[in-house]
């Protein structure tokens, strides 16, 4: 009857699951012995209740993890011999992974060297040049047999023209694409026309163009903070434009945009000496500047004459360039336009058959100034020319004076006799 008892009253200390004691600071208390006594005497022993152990937050478990570990460890090797599984088993490899692989790569190689090789082309040769080299591969991929061929000759021409279809189409796209390119480009860098003037009339055929760059050449801009821009004249230059007027046919070709030429052209010409404008548009970007293309004038290029500031350096026909001196509103005392007058009326006036000659004699020089020298000469030589000549008329007058004062005497001396 005792020990039932005991077992009893320290039955909540006793962990069933993990089989430890479970220490209490508060254990319950015992009750009094009065209470065994005046329990009745039973040879049986009193049933049990089960009793689920009570945890309170001032009871601690002095089970470590690696119990916890050892019952996981248990309870897996449980479900292992009785058949259960509770973790799917490794994955494995799929099929054709290695197959996918090489097909990937390849692919990858050969869109690289697609795409160099149409970079080497693009650099090397020009559009009409691949067209020429790649035509015979192009048509290769078109081959035919004849129906009489034998099986195998037509199975090789199959896989021939089946093989070859796909590089001779990605050459047709490189070809169109390089096609479409170049013509947006070309927009941008060629002149907008190949003829940027029209006709010359039938009864002008004879006229010199007189081509005139704009700034620092006629006029000079600039811009400041306080002020904006402003532009100013060259001095002489409306006498310059007015007089060359009647003598040629004159164009003012920038590289500055329309909306910029026109403005300053309509306040600068206000006589209408200026036949034509043209603007950035009809110029040519070549390295990263815009040049002037005299050879898209419609004109004959031994006619043009080209007057600018910086000649040599805009223009791409040299031969037809007449430089002379950048101008800032610093020079008051210019007179470079002025000096050019000359010449090129001289030019007008003589009508030489090549103007380009002519401008390689003066090259190296300003021809202005240098027009003006050769000129005094050719007047100095020609008063001497006109003095040697009218010595030796004088001379030949008193030698025929003589002759004919010898021959009346000598026919005066006969008649005598």
């Amino acid at each position: 009857m005792l020990i039932p008892a005991l077992r009893s009253l320290f039955s909540p200390l006793i962990s069933r699951r993990s089989g430890r004691v479970l220490f209490c600071t508060n254990p319950p208390k015992e009750p009094p012995l009065s209470s065994f006594a005046s329990s009745p005497i039973n040879n049986s022993p009193p049933p049990e209740t089960p009793q689920e152990p009570r945890v309170s937050s001032s009871f601690y478990s002095t089970s470590s993890s690696s119990t916890q570990t050892a019952a996981a460890d248990s309870a897996t090797s449980a479900s292992a011999a009785s058949g259960e599984f509770g973790s799917a088993p490794p994955p494995t490899a799929k099929k054709g992974t290695v197959w996918s692989s090489i097909l990937k790569y390849g692919l990858v190689a050969a869109v690289t060297g697609a795409t160099a090789a149409a970079g080497y082309a693009t650099y090397a040769f020009t559009l009409d040049e691949v067209d020429e080299k790649t035509k015979a591969f192009r048509c290769s991929a078109n081959y035919t047999v004849e129906d009489d061929a034998s099986t195998i000759d037509k199975v090789q021409a199959l896989l021939r023209s089946a093989s070859m279809t796909v590089p001779a189409k990605a050459v047709e796209l490189y070809l169109d694409l390089r096609r479409v390119i170049e013509e947006q480009v070309r927009g941008f860098t060629e002149p907008s026309s190949d003829k940027l003037l029209p006709d010359l009339h039938p009864l002008e055929q004879h006229v010199f163009t007189l081509v005139l760059d704009l700034n620092e050449t006629l006029v000079y801009s600039d811009w400041k903070r306080d002020r904006g821009w402003r532009t100013f004249k060259r001095p002489g230059v409306n006498a310059f434009l007015e007089h060359l007027a009647q003598f040629y046919e004159i164009v003012v070709y920038s590289d500055e945009l329309s909306m910029y030429v026109d403005p300053v052209i309509e306040r600068l010409d206000q006589k209408q000496c200026i036949r034509y404008r043209l603007s950035r548009s009809a110029t040519k970007y070549q390295d990263g500047k815009h040049y002037r293309d005299l050879s898209k004038l419609n004109r004959d290029p031994a006619k043009i004459l080209y007057v600018s500031g910086h000649a040599l350096e805009s223009s791409l026909q040299l031969e037809n360039c007449v430089p002379i001196k950048p101008w800032k509103p610093e020079d008051v005392n210019d007179t470079a336009l002025l000096d050019l007058i000359p010449f090129l009326e001289y030019v007008a006036r003589n009508r030489p058959s090549d103007i380009r000659p002519v401008l390689a004699s003066y090259q190296g020089r300003d021809i202005g100034k240098e027009f003006i020298e050769r000129s005094k000469e050719h007047q100095r030589r020609m008063q001497e020319q006109k003095q040697h000549g009218r010595f030796w008329g004088r001379i030949c007058f008193f030698d025929g004076v003589i002759w004919w004062l010898m021959a009346a005497a000598a026919a005066a001396t006969g008649g005598g006799n």
